[in-house]
């Protein structure tokens, strides 16, 4: 299979015009670090003497800050709890000079994800959070109609979280619009994401809708009549330490991973998504702009938590 092709990165300047729109999950990301000295008397568990605490964007935030980090400018339209949690998001986003319009649902708890470390290793992942009974984002649908003719690419990060669950109708007004759209779905049913420019699953994500493959064609088969099914005009599968593949008119590029050795994998897939959009609101092609969101993955992942990759980084990968 064919290697991506080399591509040139925009300027600095020229991609800090760009705009891209992303909508979706947002969550507080929480990492308790500390020692393991012993094993509890009370159970077979470890004892983790914590000594540090971070706390950082998670889901549609963290995507939202990749692509601020990358240059290009960024709105994050989300809805989170009348809490704490919440509070703290927009703290952080701030911070990172990612512009919100960001949405309070008291009925909402704002997802929580508590990593416990020790010994540089996650031993335990706690989550907070509800499954709300009615779509959160529909009370931002106007917010969204106006925010659209501001931004060049849309860019729709579901977590599942009940934020995106009439997500068609935002692919509907994003593509009359004349919008790039790019989604991170999410579920077993792609079907409402039909219409989208491109998704972007995971493996694990993949194989629960198309079902388990057996090697790379048959891969390609499925992953083909998946794309033509949806409309889309492509479907990018990120896949851990074997790269990413992508499916487009001109058949199946595969991307081998460029990490030299992998710490954590969490956040690569937003840091894939955030990099494919802020690329193509600078007008690269989207092979090109694969292989480039492939080399940023390679870089993310050599590091700890949710991270991100400048475009000086990026070019000297």
């Amino acid at each position: 299979m064919p290697q991506g092709p080399q591509a040139q990165l925009p300027s600095a300047h020229a991609i800090g015009q760009r705009r891209v729109l992303v909508v979706g999950d947002a969550m507080l990301d929480r990492y308790w670090f500390g020692a393991v000295d012993r094993i509890s008397p009370e159970a077979p568990v470890p004892v983790v003497r914590v000594n540090r605490e971070e706390e950082r964007l998670g889901g549609a935030a963290n995507v939202a800050m990749n692509v601020t980090r990358l240059g290009a400018q960024c709105t994050l339209l989300t809805v989170v709890g009348d809490d704490p949690a919440g509070q703290r998001l927009r703290e952080l986003l701030a911070e990172q000079g990612v512009a919100t319009v960001v949405g309070t649902d008291a009925q909402l708890r704002t997802v929580v994800k508590l990593r416990v470390i020790g010994r540089s290793q996650q031993l335990l992942r706690v989550d907070f959070e509800n499954q709300p009974d009615h779509e959160v984002l529909q009370q931002m649908l106007a917010d969204y109609r106006r925010l659209l003719g501001q931004h060049d690419v849309v860019l729709l990060s579901d977590y599942g979280k009940g934020g995106l669950t009439h997500v068609g109708e935002m692919i509907e007004l994003a593509r009359a619009a004349g919008k790039p759209v790019l989604v991170d779905p999410k579920g077993s049913d792609f079907s409402r994401y039909a219409g989208a420019t491109a998704i972007t699953p995971n493996r694990a994500e993949l194989a629960a809708v198309v079902g388990a493959w057996h090697g790379e064609a048959d891969l390609a088969s499925r992953s083909t009549a998946l794309r033509a099914s949806l409309g889309l005009a492509a479907l990018l599968v990120t896949r851990s330490e074997e790269g990413i593949s992508l499916f487009d008119d001109a058949g199946h590029l595969h991307l081998p991973t460029t990490a030299r050795e992998v710490f954590d994998v969490t956040g690569a897939g937003d840091t894939v998504i955030a990099s494919l959009a802020a690329l193509l609101a600078c007008g690269m092609p989207l092979r090109e702009a694969a292989a480039q969101a492939n080399r940023a993955a390679g870089i993310v992942v050599s590091r700890f938590g949710t991270a991100a990759v400048t475009l000086a980084e990026l070019a000297a990968a």
